[in-house]
């Protein structure tokens, strides 16, 4: 099934540019790992050294936040869009 998954600006050059790829998989942690395949370097930044989620890395399934729904065990299905987003901090 083709996961549609959008990839911050910080993290494109990983992907030669590509503001959007396309990755097949069942869920969120098969996810991980065949976008790593296709674009080596995107896992340790996305993941630490458990293979869990950064806690400064938000990945949301058309919207929905995977920490409140089943985080890596999250089922995807076919058309689904995936959102990578790196939490911003800063300011006065």
């Amino acid at each position: 099934m083709s996961i549609s998954v959008r990839i911050p600006t910080p993290l494109r050059k990983l992907t030669g540019g590509a503001d959007e790829v396309a990755v097949e998989a069942a869920n969120i942690g098969e996810l991980i790992e065949n976008i790593e395949a296709a674009y080596p370097g995107l896992k340790e930044r996305l993941c630490d050294d458990a293979g869990e989620i950064r806690r400064f890395v938000n990945v949301y399934v058309n919207d929905e936040d995977v920490r409140f729904l089943d985080g890596r065990t999250t089922v995807l299905k076919d058309g689904d869009e995936v959102s990578i987003v790196p939490a911003i901090a800063g300011g006065r």
